[in-house]
């Protein structure tokens, strides 16, 4: 672990990586660039906080970009991530552990797409969200992180524009007549109307009293219920993981494999 660190803490200060620089295969070198991405990455995102920017800047964007794309790599490799997650500190390894098994579960739910049937469009900006959700919590009881991670498991937090194979719709992803029932009369589309809304039903169902419960009646997986739980501890634990997830980029699945529909090219 300690050639890991001292690895890491090398190459922490590189520029960030170009969208498609490649990925180390040895698992060593890779545990070793996931840290010292990881690590550059929550110090551009420190830099992007404390300034006045509202979207992420160049540097976070490709950092996350790169991050994302090696947890891609150990979602599909579990001899690899189990390489890789022996070679971190435990405060690192726990985490993406989590992170992974979350991935590894809504994988399970999703099935390949044509292409053309996906849409996407910009995220309305983190404050805003962030507003949205404690929001939420203040009128419902529904924790801002709970509510957090289901926007970013049902739509990339509004990045994802598509209506889903059921037929839910909006950056919460509900049906017409659950929204007709909790969404107080607003706009499906609207990340403000479909978060308080989301709030209401998650209330309405048990939370957060139960939230297990409540997120089963927003979809009756278990699997679905595990992942997003997993998103909204990370969530919670570190401050800078709502910017890590909200800077990421939207991969989606389709009969040729995965596909990349946004970000820098």
């Amino acid at each position: 672990m300690l050639a890991v660190l001292a690895v890491a803490a090398l190459l922490s200060g590189l520029p960030p990586p170009p969208p498609g620089a490649p990925i180390p295969r040895d698992p060593a070198r890779l545990a070793a660039r996931l840290q010292a991405t990881s690590r550059s990455l929550d110090d551009a995102i420190d830099r992007w906080r404390a300034g006045t920017r509202a979207r992420p800047p160049r540097d976070v964007t490709l950092l996350a970009l790169y991050q994302q794309r090696i947890v891609i790599v150990l979602t599909a490799r579990r001899r690899v991530a189990a390489a890789v997650l022996r070679r971190l500190p435990s405060a690192e390894s726990r985490p993406l552990s989590s992170e992974l098994a979350a991935r590894r579960a809504l994988r399970q739910l999703s099935q390949p797409r044509p292409l053309g049937a996906f849409r996407v469009g910009p995220a309305a900006p983190p404050g805003a969200l962030r507003r949205y959700y404690l929001e939420g919590q203040r009128r419902f009881g529904v924790g801002w992180h709970v509510l957090a991670a289901v926007n970013f498991v049902e739509s990339a937090f509004n990045k994802l524009r598509n209506a889903s194979t059921a037929g839910a719709q909006g950056p919460m992803q509900f049906i017409p007549a659950t929204w007709r029932a909790y969404g107080l009369g607003g706009d499906v589309h609207d990340p403000h109307d479909a978060i308080l809304g989301a709030a209401n039903y998650l209330r309405a169902n048990g939370a957060p009293r139960n939230y297990r419960r409540a997120l089963f009646h927003y979809n009756p997986s278990r699997q679905y219920v595990d992942a997003v739980l997993r998103y909204a501890r990370l969530i919670r634990a570190d401050p800078r993981e709502l910017d890590v997830l909200y800077s990421r980029q939207v991969f989606v699945r389709t009969p040729r494999g995965l596909v990349r529909l946004t970000g820098p090219r």
